[in-house]
């Protein structure tokens, strides 16, 4: 497989696991860091990383909006609930170890 392929090839699974996240907004992402160690906060800070280090600017917000489909303050109105004291203990456990 030569390398454009390889890379329309993740970027196509990058975009259905961003879909994916976007129909299952029942998942919290407290509850994708405890099961996975990341959640969709994480993904979109890859994604600017990754615009930074290729010299595009993209502040936190702006990579937020591009992963969310939206500024993340509305998704986070609209979807995010919140932690339960078990989810936030299973989340402190989870990254002392």
């Amino acid at each position: 497989m030569d390398d454009q392929t390889r890379i329309e090839l993740e970027a196509a699974a990058f975009r259905c696991l961003r879909d994916h996240l976007a129909d299952r907004t029942d998942v919290q992402n407290i509850d994708m860091m405890n099961l996975t160690g990341f959640c969709r906060n994480c993904l979109s800070r890859w994604y600017q990383e990754a615009a930074n280090d290729r010299g595009i600017e993209m502040s936190k917000e702006d990579g937020r909006a591009a992963f969310y489909g939206m500024p993340f303050a509305e998704w986070k109105a609209k979807h995010q609930t919140e932690a339960s004291p078990a989810q936030q203990a299973a989340f402190t456990d989870s990254h002392n170890t």
